[in-house]
């Protein structure tokens, strides 16, 4: 018997808010009620708070020229970031921005987030690797599936209410993915938002999910997006419970 087709849903736009175009977004996140975010790309690299009424950035730390930045994620105190190729992440003090260290990890960085007991990373392939956030050691890892079949370049991740949201690099879908499992029980298009951001650069695209879960409002936006959109809840979906 052939798998059901798991469901895409339109996206339902609640609100718009600006968001710095310069900004290659690479990691979104809420930390009580403060927005964080980290950006990509060699020399430009960053940690920022950002004010989300406005989109200036409040304040914010380079990361050495060397590396590209990528995801990021609070754990505790800390923020904790990831670099795409150099194989090294580092660890923030979310109030001050003073690194606390670094660590490594296999292969590339792309996404992180946080479940409450691991951190989550994704590297560009179909898998999620759960680690340990002392440590930094791989618990488990799963892999990414739509109707039985591996879905790679899975890029920014945010856990939210017992799902992992992910975009996928250079697709207009949110995968809604059982952490469980791997399995992705639905997605969310948001291929309307993008035409509204349409831009000659290629590499513009969607890639940042963020979940206030103070608020109980879910964001989104892209690389070098002039705006950031406060987006509804899935339907029918654990995340609206």
């Amino acid at each position: 018997m052939q798998d059901a087709v798991p469901p895409i849903e339109a996206v339902r736009v609640i609100a718009t808010y600006p968001h710095d175009a310069r900004a290659f977004t690479q990691g979104l996140f809420f930390h009580d009620g403060r927005l964080f975010e980290s950006t990509g790309q060699r020399g430009a690299s960053a940690i920022r708070e950002v004010d989300l009424a406005t989109g200036k950035v409040k304040r914010e730390v380079r990361l050495p020229a060397e590396y590209f930045g990528e995801g990021s994620t609070g754990w505790g105190s800390s923020i904790v970031s990831l670099t795409w190729q150099h194989g090294k992440g580092f660890r923030w003090d979310r109030e001050t921005f003073r690194k606390l260290g670094e660590f490594s990890y296999p292969g590339e960085g792309w996404g992180l987030t946080q479940d409450g007991e691991s951190l989550i990373l994704s590297d560009g392939t179909p898998e999620l690797r759960f680690l340990d956030p002392a440590t930094f050691a791989e618990r488990r890892r799963v892999t990414v599936t739509w109707r039985g079949r591996p879905v790679g370049q899975i890029n920014e991740l945010e856990y939210v209410r017992g799902e992992v949201l992910a975009n996928i690099w250079h697709s207009d879908l949110i995968a809604r993915i059982d952490p469980a499992t791997g399995v992705i029980k639905g997605a969310i298009d948001l291929n309307v938002v993008a035409a509204s951001v349409a831009t000659p650069d290629g590499e513009a695209v969607l890639n940042g999910i963020a979940w206030d879960d103070k608020a109980g409002k879910l964001y989104v936006t892209g690389k070098r997006w002039p705006k950031l959109f406060e987006i509804a809840l899935p339907e029918g979906s654990s995340v609206t419970g």
